[in-house]
């Protein structure tokens, strides 16, 4: 096997570490998400996931019935602005709402007929009632583990690249540890039956065998003959 071989052997291995110390938090986060996928109600089974009973709503006893108007001003107040917009989507969990979305996509949902409401930002959704006191919280783990798996992130901030990059590693290493397991074997394979021994690494030289030459000091014992 000529030198050339124990290079790009070498070169397999430098990249396949350095590249895997790099990218392992996004190959362990894939196998993860991954899992998730398949086994979607296994995994949210372990994880923390409360429902609020919603039809309280209607047992409040002092309800706030709420316009367009006054969703308006609401939603003004609550955002400290008036860049949102006014969804034509009028109905959440079965209950006619006014959903008011911010420019960051975050939405205040107000019940018409008694005043609570949602807020939902990133992968959280709180319930208020009339007064603000709340009443439930809820995580979007699905929806959490769906981003990270696609995205690689917790946003879209960087695209699909880092995901990319990790599925593009993932290909190299399969690549790359079939070749140094194939090599090896392929250069003891051309020794035994080349009949020589493996040559050195590369940079380093054998030195020529020597013959040692072993002088005997005390006289050879000489032959007695009994008679």
């Amino acid at each position: 096997m000529s030198i050339s071989s124990f290079s790009f052997l070498g070169l397999l291995k430098t990249i396949h570490g350095w590249l895997g110390f790099f990218v392992l938090p996004w190959i362990i986060m894939l196998g993860l998400t991954g899992f998730y996928l398949n086994h979607s109600k296994l995994v949210l089974s372990y994880l923390p996931n409360q429902t609020y009973d919603e039809a309280n709503f209607d047992k409040w006893p002092n309800p706030v019935p709420i316009t367009q108007e006054v969703g308006i001003q609401t939603a003004s107040q609550f955002y400290g602005t008036t860049s949102f917009r006014l969804r034509t989507t009028q109905i959440y969990h079965n209950r006619d709402v006014w959903i008011f979305q911010a420019e960051n996509r975050d939405e205040l949902t107000i019940d018409k007929a008694t005043g609570h409401y949602w807020v939902k930002t990133g992968y959280s959704r709180y319930t208020y009632d009339p007064d603000g006191r709340q009443l439930d919280y809820k995580f979007y783990w699905g929806s959490f583990f769906k981003t990270l798996h696609t995205q690689g992130w917790t946003t879209s901030k960087f695209g699909t690249w880092l995901v990319d990059i990790a599925s593009g590693a993932m290909v190299y290493f399969g690549l790359s540890g079939f070749f140094m397991f194939l090599i090896p074997k392929l250069r003891r394979r051309g020794n035994r039956s080349g009949g020589k021994m493996p040559p050195p690494p590369a940079g380093r030289s054998r030195a020529p065998a020597q013959s040692i030459k072993v002088e005997r000091k005390t006289p050879r014992p000489k032959r007695i003959t009994l008679e």
